[in-house]
């Protein structure tokens, strides 16, 4: 626990990143307090991923500073860039639990054993506390008759489910969601859904990209709008997803997903 608990778990602040002469991220700012769901919509391009990927410091980030629980992400200290080693960073990436949309399972364990993995290298659990751990989160996201199946006896849906249960089983201190429901069939995309609805209703704190608005909408605490790698606006759902928004950037790409009655 953070010393100030009013803190932020996650404070992102003027978070730059370029891929050679191409800016992503300009600026970034944002918060996300213990318990809350924040979810970051906007267009293709627009610096979603890569923001959650600096978070998680799969990508480097060029200036600006990535705080979790009061503590720098990825860099000895904010300025000095100086990058920690690779075993700090193991570490801190544990805390930052994070579920990809192409689902990322290792094809040639079982999804206990996908589970497990983690438990076993970075927590240091034994094999019959990484099992036991296994069993209870597959059962969680209604999975426990599926624990000895490899991938390719899975679903999209059931893969997604066991890519969740394995980020949460780490018991990260907030959950990075990358529009997880996108690779999915569309009647896939509920039962996914609902496991991180229950996470939510769990007090698991999470930030999440995301293009299911409806489901923004009911599930995040605050929703964020990102636009040219910029933070354009953000706000509660009923503000940020209104009917009367100022931000025409923002008003243009809600009226794709009108037809769906978000």
């Amino acid at each position: 626990m953070s010393a100030n608990a009013n803190a932020p778990l996650l404070d992102v602040r003027d978070v730059s990143k370029a891929f050679g002469t191409v800016e992503v991220l300009r600026a970034v700012s944002l918060e996300v307090k213990r318990g809350e769901v924040v979810s970051v919509i906007g267009p293709s391009g627009s610096g979603k991923t890569t923001l959650l990927r600096c978070v998680n410091f799969l990508e480097s980030y060029d200036s600006g500073s990535i705080r979790i629980d009061g503590k720098e992400v990825g860099y000895r200290e904010a300025g000095a860039r100086q990058r920690r080693s690779e075993r700090d960073l193991a570490a801190m990436r544990a805390e930052t639990g994070m579920v990809f949309q192409s689902f990322n399972l290792f094809p040639h364990l079982t999804a206990a054993g996908n589970i497990m993995l983690g438990l076993r290298k970075v927590r240091g659990k034994s094999e019959a506390e990484a099992r036991k751990i296994a069993e209870h989160w597959l059962g969680r996201v209604g999975l426990a008759h599926k624990a000895d199946s490899l991938p390719a006896e899975l679903s999209g849906g059931q893969q997604q489910r066991v890519g969740i249960a394995r980020a949460v089983a780490m018991e990260p201190k907030i959950l990075l969601l990358d529009e997880i429901t996108s690779a999915l069939d569309p009647e896939l995309v509920g039962e996914v859904l609902e496991v991180v609805r229950s996470l939510a209703e769990d007090g698991m704190t999470m930030l999440m990209v995301t293009h299911e608005m409806a489901f923004a909408r009911d599930a995040s605490s605050r929703i964020v709008f990102m636009a040219d790698g910029s933070v354009s606006a953000a706000g509660p759902p009923a503000e940020i997803l209104g009917t009367e928004i100022d931000n025409e950037r923002l008003r243009n790409f809600l009226a794709r997903f009108r037809a769906s009655h978000f």
